[in-house]
């Protein structure tokens, strides 16, 4: 991305969290599941593909588990990209 010259904004979520507020602001109306990493142990252990969370408890547990928040998150204007894929990526720097 910086080769790009795409102007980035990083935050490490292991030594600033997102709060509850913050996370609600940054879903906004898009879905809360697509923050979700489903990758992460306690996302497999509550079976939340099969037994999705509402928003509230995910935007409570995002916020306290950051690890449960699927990575990066890449937004360019109206367009987002939720967790690591080159092609989308590259698509949304053009």
């Amino acid at each position: 991305m910086l080769e790009k010259k795409a102007e980035l904004e990083e935050r490490d979520l292991g030594k600033q969290p997102l709060t509850a507020e913050e996370l609600d602001a940054l879903i906004g109306t898009r879905s809360h599941l697509d923050y979700l990493n489903s990758k992460n142990e306690l996302y497999r252990t509550r079976k939340m593909k099969v037994f999705p969370p509402s928003r509230a408890e995910a935007i409570r547990l995002m916020a306290q588990q950051p690890n449960l928040i699927r990575r990066p998150i890449l937004r360019r204007d109206k367009e987002w990209v939720f967790g690591f894929d080159s092609e989308k990526f590259a698509a949304l720097l053009k």
